[in-house]
């Protein structure tokens, strides 16, 4: 399952609590656009309505801009496939405090193309701190190994 898109600073800002699959209802234009590696992934969340899931402020550039449809929306708000078992645990946790659903990152299966969604709870700067200071102890640590 080859990665089209990934939300890396997502690992870095948010602890990451659980993980699910989802389908994307897209256009073709953005089937197109995905599959050859544009959009933009970091700013996008995932909000619950009802018993529909959407995802909110994900990046797909046209294809082809000069074939364009007219009315062509980047940031459109997109419809998640899931099960209504997974939308109700989500939702379950989402109403939590502190807690919030994100995209990980979007791929192909089967010629499908998925998104993983993480429900993530948002690490403080001093966790982050800590974070870079181990990442460069190790390396210190195998700069003097060498």
């Amino acid at each position: 399952m080859p990665a089209l898109l990934e939300n890396k600073k997502a690992y870095f800002n948010f602890e990451i609590l659980d993980k699910c699959e989802a389908g994307l209802v897209l256009t073709g234009i953005e089937v197109k656009s995905l599959k050859n590696k544009n959009g933009n992934i970091s700013g996008a969340r995932v909000l619950i309505r009802g018993d529909e899931a959407f995802i909110v402020g994900m990046d797909i550039p046209p294809y082809q801009p000069n074939n364009t449809p007219k009315g062509y929306e980047r940031e459109r708000t997109r419809k998640l496939l899931l099960h209504k078992k997974e939308i109700a645990h989500l939702t379950g946790r989402a109403e939590e405090r502190g807690l919030t659903i994100i995209p990980l990152k979007v791929y192909t299966l089967g010629g499908r193309i998925k998104i993983e969604i993480a429900i993530v709870r948002g690490k403080k700067k001093f966790e982050k701190r800590e974070k870079i200071k181990k990442r460069d102890m190790e390396r210190e640590i195998g700069r003097s190994i060498k």
